[in-house]
């Protein structure tokens, strides 16, 4: 597996000969959008219609809960923290003998429903920004709670991105953790750590 950051909440994880795509945005972020095909589009958020320009055919985009097969890879998702405005959903993902948990937008505790389903993540997605999103104090319970083997940072400060944003830096320190940024993470199963690392994914 193959995981590759594009800004904000948007990673393109390489599979088994898939490419799934999480949170694709568009030009008026100050980032450059993602031209790729994606045999899977996970939304965390929807508020608006956001235009994804690599869409073929064969692209199955999920935008709420349920419980998904697609070309072999398992998908379950929850909504939370209802709006009128917007609904926001987390996703757990499963390939590869990998579970893999996209928290997306998530800016208050889940639910212990919501918990318990996410156990055992083995690689987890978390915004490390603090408002509007998660504050580093209750993500760091949050991850104590699911005890991850890989946590992968998202929504953090980058160069060119039009809002402002925390460090990762700083969110890293609330864990406890050490992580220098890398290009790509690569892994397998049988080479997950043993205990919760971090990483930090470079555009």
């Amino acid at each position: 597996m193959v995981i590759n950051w594009y800004g904000e909440g948007c990673f393109k994880v390489q599979t088994g000969g898939l490419t799934i795509l999480s949170d694709p945005f568009d030009a008026s972020t100050g980032l450059t959008p993602p031209r790729f095909k994606a045999d899977l589009v996970l939304k965390t958020l929807v508020s608006y219609p956001v235009p994804y320009q690599g869409t073929r055919e064969e692209t199955v985009t999920l935008e709420g809960a349920g419980e998904y097969e697609v070309k072999g890879i398992e998908v379950w998702g929850s909504h939370i923290e209802p709006s009128a405005r917007e609904l926001k959903t987390v996703y757990l993902v499963k390939t590869e003998e990998l579970s893999l948990g996209f928290l997306g937008h998530i800016a208050k505790l889940p639910s212990l429903e919501i918990i318990e389903a996410l156990g055992n993540v083995d690689i987890l997605f978390i915004p490390a920004n603090g408002t509007p999103y998660l504050e580093p104090e209750p993500a760091a319970k949050l991850i104590k709670q699911l005890a991850p083997k890989i946590v992968v940072t998202s929504f953090i400060k980058v160069p060119g991105l039009k809002r402002k944003a925390g460090d990762a830096k700083d969110f890293l320190t609330e864990l406890g953790l050490k992580a220098d940024p890398q290009e790509k993470l690569t892994i397998k199963k049988k080479e997950l750590p043993g205990s919760t690392h971090a990483v930090v994914l470079t555009l």
